[in-house]
């Protein structure tokens, strides 16, 4: 039986079509994934469904009731929960006031019965198993535990459909593993359902019943995931053109570039690298394991406690980000919302702001020159954008990583530091990024890309540098990468030889 039917979905935008009469039909206690690249129209049709666009055409009927017009507020009281890819907590509140913000309980004197939300927050993390004080300021927490507060805070008030929005980029191997026990569990318990939106096929693949595939706003596709396979999805999503291709190309490297002698630093310690110039080197290890914290003291969001970072041959001695972009290091944060949008920007400010904050007294911006300057990275990046003035949150988050590359490229960095690139981005834009970083290194550029995707490695890296409890245990060569080798290292499951 089906919770949700909205057929004939049409919806315009300044008179461009991004949906053109679209189905979606999601089953009762169903794990429904909603897969189409980025631009397709997904999310605009999951705003259209939670009342944050009017539709311009077609029906909905959810639980048996038509739906006309709805509000945001109406389609939450239905039982409608939204968990956004971009998270949308209040870092300065705590975790229990974001859990019940609009919804707060109050004693007979009207004033807010903390004692009683502090409680059904703590319990309702216990019946998931997530550990996280009700108390902490959510500013405090990790990115992984911001996550798993967005998905507890749309369970906690008994939704009946919840929309995830590729809920695990930010989660490790087993907190991954424990959302799907509890997506499992809620599915079987209490027939809640699910429209699971993600890039990432073996957990659309593991957690998913059904599918429905969008293309250039159209519906393309839908069918149950065991009579399918991935290269048959990933067909539906891009198109005949698709091609599963091995990327790396070997190239002729130049002298050190970058060295790293014992340094030390919060979350990792003696840390010895050497990378040349034009090599591409993946980072990776579980969550937390030191791979991303080296990155952001290495472009000076943090302070090194101990050793010492050589670019060229110098040291560096002044840790700061503006120190960092001089010498010719540019990041590619992880927390896209958080650390690289500028939602008051147009795209073309967006992209240009890092270079002038390094030439910041030179001549003024030449907004013309900027311009043709965004032009050739839109078409080098396949940035889909009506314009250069274009609000920077009206491009979808694949888009938005674009933008954010196309920022450094403009600083002409030589030493690139990629966290996490393709966060958020479909599989045909992943194929674009993937020949970018190979040519940006046959071009000179120095990568270092940070990923917990072993294929993205063994797409584009010269090394793998293996990390566990803060420190290097392995580097594995091009040839020797595979998931299995890079687990058994991530987990210390085998002694390591000395690197």
């Amino acid at each position: 039986m089906s919770l949700l039917k909205m057929n004939g979905i049409t919806k315009s935008f300044n008179g461009v079509t991004v949906l053109h009469e679209v189905n979606l039909t999601v089953g009762k206690g169903e794990v429904h994934a909603l897969l189409g690249e980025n631009g397709a129209g997904k999310s605009t049709l999951m705003n259209v469904l939670t009342g944050v666009f009017p539709r311009d055409a077609g029906t909905i009927v959810f639980d048996g009731q038509d739906v006309g017009a709805v509000t945001i507020r109406q389609s939450e009281e239905m039982g409608i929960a939204f968990v956004h890819q971009e998270l949308n907590l209040f870092n300065d509140l705590r975790v229990f006031e974001n859990i019940f913000l609009g919804r707060e309980y109050c004693n007979r004197a009207g004033k807010l019965d903390k004692k009683r939300m502090i409680a059904e927050t703590r319990k309702l993390f216990e019946e998931l198993g997530v550990e996280m004080d009700p108390t902490e300021v959510v500013a405090n927490l990790k990115t992984s535990q911001k996550q798993l507060l967005e998905i507890s805070k749309a369970l906690f008030f008994k939704a009946k459909l919840l929309i995830l929005d590729e809920p695990t980029t930010s989660l490790n191997n087993d907190e991954v593993a424990h959302l799907f026990h509890i997506v499992n569990n809620l599915k079987k318990e209490n027939g809640t359902s699910f429209i699971f939106i993600s890039h990432k096929m073996p957990e659309i693949f593991a957690l998913s019943d059904c599918y429905t595939v969008f293309r250039n706003g159209q519906f393309i596709a839908t069918g149950r995931i065991a009579e399918t396979n991935p290269e048959q999805v990933t067909r539906l999503m891009v198109g005949e053109g698709y091609a599963s291709e091995d990327v790396y190309a070997r190239r002729k490297t130049e002298g050190e570039i970058l060295k790293l002698e014992h340094f030390c630093g919060p979350g990792f310690s003696d840390v010895n690298l050497s990378v040349e110039k034009g090599q591409i080197i993946g980072l990776t290890g579980l969550q937390g394991a030191g791979s991303s914290e080296l990155m952001q003291c290495m472009f000076g969001s943090t302070y090194p406690t101990g050793g010492q970072m050589r670019i060229h041959g110098r040291p560096l001695t002044s840790h700061s980000i503006h120190s960092a972009m001089k010498a010719g290091i540019a990041m590619l944060a992880a927390n896209r919302k958080e650390n690289s949008v500028l939602p008051d920007m147009d795209l073309l400010e967006n992209m240009y702001i890092s270079e002038h904050t390094l030439s910041a007294w030179k001549t003024p911006i030449n907004k013309g020159v900027e311009k043709k300057k965004f032009e050739k990275y839109r078409s080098l990046l396949n940035i889909k954008a009506q314009s250069s003035n274009s609000s920077i949150l009206s491009l979808s988050g694949g888009n938005q990583q674009k933008v954010f590359i196309a920022r450094w490229l403009n600083t002409d960095a030589e030493l690139l530091l990629f966290d996490n690139p393709t966060q958020g981005i479909d599989v045909g834009a992943k194929a674009e990024i993937y020949k970018l970083i190979l040519e940006l290194a046959k071009s000179g550029k120095t990568i270092l890309i940070n990923t917990l995707e072993i294929p993205e490695i063994q797409k584009v890296a010269d090394y793998c540098v293996v990390f566990y409890n803060g420190s290097i245990i392995k580097v594995l060569k091009h040839d020797e990468i595979d998931e299995t080798t890079v687990m058994l290292y991530s987990t210390n499951a085998i002694n390591s030889e000395e690197v």
